[in-house]
Formats: C-alpha cells, sequence, structure tokens
C-alpha cells in the first residue's frame, strides 16, 4: 500500500477503504508518512469530502493512535459533553456539577484554548490552588469518591489529531466537517465515556458560523458516535451573543457560582439545564423531562454548588470560591465603562467582537505556553433588545493592566444599534 495512491483516490473522488485509512494514519503517526503527503490527503478530502463510514474509520484510526483511557473502573454509565466553544462559554464548570450533584459520573477532559478566550482548563487553574495535572488512575478514583474530576488532556490522547490539527492549520484546511468532526470525536472516544452529548455553537463567536452548517457538523459526529458504540446527542446552540454575562477566566468562575446559587442571566440557565437534563438522562437511562426536574432541583437545594466546591476541593483548589468569588479570586486593577453613544435599542452584542475585546484585554493567548491574564475580561451590562440613553453603561473591562485602546473599540464596536 502507497501513501500517494490513497492521496489519489481521494483527490479523484473515491471512497477510502477502512484499511487504506488506518495505514495512512498509523504511518503518518509513527512518521512513516511527511507531512507533504497528509496535507496533500486534507486538502484532497478538504475538497471531496467523506461519507459516514469513511469518517469514522478516520475518527476511529486517529482515537487509536495513542492511549485509550480506560474509565471502566468508574461505577455507572459514564456520560462526557464536548462544547465547540464560544463566547463566555462556561458550561462545563456548571453542568458537571449538576450532573455530578444528580448521581451522574463526569470524568471529564478538558484542553486549554488559543485565540481569544481561555478554555476550561484556563478558566479552573484561575482558582487559587486547583490543580488539573492528573493520572487516570486518580481521576478514575476521584470520580468514584466524589461523583466528578475535570483533568487536562494528556498528550497521549489521540496524537495523530494533534499533528493533523497543526498541519491544517497552516495549509487552510480546517473548515472541513469531516475533518472537524474526527479531531473532535477521536478525542471524545479516546477518553472512555459511554456517552456523549455534544454543544455544537453557530454564529459569529463561533466555528461554525450558520445554523445549517453546525447542523451538518453535529449529524456527523452524532452518526460517528453512534457507530462507534457510543450514544450521542446533540444541542444547537447560538453564538451570535456571547453565552451569559461575563467573558473571561476568574470573572467566568464567578458566573459559575453564581450560577450554581440559582442566579445569572436566563440564557445561560435555560442551556445549562439542557445539557445537563441530557447528560442526566442518558446516564441513567430516564427520560428528559425527569431529568431537566432533577437538574433544577440540584441548584435549588444547593446540592450542585456543594458539588462544585467538592470538587475544587479535591484537586487542590480553594472552595471558598463557592462563597465569596470576589474574595477567592481577587479584583482587577484596572477597569473601564464602555457607555452607549446614543439613545436607542440594542440590536445585537456582537459576539466575535467580545471575544476580541477579551483577547485584547489578555483573556487568551496565542501559544499554548503563552501567558493569560486570569482576572482580565468583559462584564457585559446589556445584550440585545434592551433600550439604552447615551451614556448608559454597555460592559465593563477588567485587567490587570491598562485597559487597551484596542480592547475599548472592539468592545464599543461590538454594539449595534436599530
Amino acid at each position: 500500500m502507497r501513501a500517494v495512491d490513497i492521496i489519489i483516490k481521494k483527490r479523484d473522488g473515491g471512497v477510502l477503504t477502512d484499511e487504506e485509512i488506518r495505514y495512512f494514519i498509523d504511518a503518518y503517526t509513527a512518521g512513516e508518512i511527511g507531512d507533504d503527503q497528509a496535507a496533500a490527503l486534507m486538502m484532497s478530502i478538504f475538497f471531496r469530502g467523506m461519507d459516514y463510514d469513511e469518517t469514522t474509520a478516520l475518527t476511529l484510526a486517529m482515537a487509536e493512535s495513542g492511549k485509550q483511557v480506560d474509565l471502566s473502573g468508574i461505577k455507572g454509565v459514564k456520560v462526557d459533553k464536548h462544547s465547540t466553544g464560544g463566547i463566555g462559554d462556561k458550561t462545563t464548570m456548571i453542568v458537571g456539577p449538576i450532573t455530578a450533584a444528580c448521581g451522574v459520573p463526569v470524568a471529564k477532559m478538558s484542553g486549554r484554548a488559543l485565540g481569544f478566550t481561555g478554555g476550561t482548563i484556563d478558566k479552573l487553574e484561575s482558582i487559587p490552588g486547583l490543580s488539573t495535572s492528573i493520572p487516570i488512575e486518580k481521576m478514575v478514583e476521584i470520580v468514584n469518591d466524589t461523583g466528578i474530576c475535570v483533568a487536562g488532556q494528556t498528550l497521549e490522547l489521540a496524537p495523530a489529531d494533534k499533528k493533523l490539527y497543526a498541519l491544517r492549520d497552516v495549509t487552510g484546511s480546517i473548515e472541513s466537517i469531516p475533518l472537524i468532526a474526527a479531531s473532535i470525536m477521536s478525542k471524545k472516544i479516546a477518553a472512555g465515556a459511554d456517552a456523549i452529548v455534544l454543544d455544537v455553537k453557530y454564529g459569529s463567536g463561533a466555528f461554525m458560523k450558520t445554523k445549517a452548517d453546525a447542523k451538518a457538523l453535529a449529524d456527523t459526529m452524532c452518526g460517528i458516535g453512534e457507530k462507534a458504540g457510543r450514544r450521542t446527542v446533540a444541542v444547537l446552540n447560538s453564538m451570535e451573543e456571547p453565552l451569559g454575562m461575563c467573558i473571561g477566566n476568574t470573572i467566568e468562575v464567578k458566573e459559575s457560582v453564581e450560577t450554581l446559587k440559582g442566579g445569572g442571566s436566563e440564557d445561560l440557565k435555560k442551556h445549562c439545564f439542557e445539557l445537563a437534563a441530557h447528560m442526566i438522562s442518558l446516564g441513567l437511562g430516564i427520560g428528559f423531562e425527569e431529568a431537566e426536574a432533577m437538574a433544577l432541583k440540584s441548584v435549588e437545594d444547593g446540592s450542585a454548588l456543594r458539588k462544585f466546591a467538592q470538587m475544587i476541593k479535591v484537586q487542590g483548589g480553594d472552595p471558598s470560591v463557592c462563597d465569596d468569588p470576589d474574595a477567592a479570586l481577587g479584583i482587577p486593577k484596572y477597569s473601564y465603562v464602555i457607555r452607549a453613544e446614543k439613545d436607542g435599542s440594542i440590536e445585537k452584542c456582537d459576539a466575535y467582537s467580545i471575544g476580541m475585546a477579551a483577547y485584547a484585554l489578555g483573556v487568551g493567548r496565542t501559544s499554548l505556553k503563552g501567558k493569560i491574564d486570569p482576572r482580565a475580561g468583559v462584564k457585559l451590562i446589556v445584550k440585545s433588545g434592551v433600550d439604552v440613553k447615551k451614556g448608559d453603561g454597555l460592559c465593563v473591562l477588567y485587567s490587570d493592566s491598562p485597559v487597551s485602546e484596542e480592547a475599548i473599540e472592539r468592545a464599543s464596536s461590538a454594539y449595534i444599534y436599530r
């Protein structure tokens, strides 16, 4: 079998066999096929696409290119959640504790983020003392004791995906639904969960810009999950505006605590309860409505907040963040209020522009070793559908460094008037 024959077959619109895909991925991971030929195959897939069987074969080959996480030592049905990302997406810190408080074990591996906002691991590690560097054996022990653990992804997880993603990033072949689906699902399958809930975002602040593309991606990932023997459910969610009212690292931890106490914005609560209900339904084998009622009750009776505090403590963090977030996480040194330029009604608070403002404040990073400002962020005062008068506050920019002009300009441009 030759790599060039596989490339030509896909270039010409052929359907690759499981054996051809497995050979290519194994050889590329081992360094026997170079970046040049891998880039050629990725571009061929970009233009020619893949059917469900091909995409599933690619996903499984990537998942099995490294170590497989064994969660069989954890009692019960393990349900994972994956979000395709977005501005203000702090759902894991809310949905995880709710799900665990309802009796479904949550053993989640999350990542850091490149670009304009932090990932779940960045947000959790902004809590003093909290560690996400947890070996799998320890994670199993923690989940059996407490019901929840969120750890950083290990370097051995789906190494083929890491190599291919870096290659796609520099060759302009990122926006391919089969390649995106295989990248996401290979890590989810390798992470060992029994069932998966997918939170697929679309809009200006998301990777998929249209609802139709998001649905196509969701359908593809669900198809892969089911073929791989994982019960998989997808939820679509608009990211034209930020999710919730806070964008940053410590500021999103604070908003998560507020939500677990029963407060928070309606859009964030609605979305988190929907995700949690799907996870609970899959984990306990019950109907969605019953699961949703359990999720609501866990917030009302305080058990979800207590579960979050327990998780933080077991992972070495300061659980007092659940009592007094400002005291535990600190207050940024600098702030700047963006004010309405005129009387009118806010038609939209653009998620992408707010994300870029957060990036300019120091929330995100351009490399995995890049530094972030954990206390930097944007707190929205208003979003769409609100009437304002000239001078009213629209949002507040926070940072431990002087607020940049770029951040001010980006945040100001986010607000679109009717």
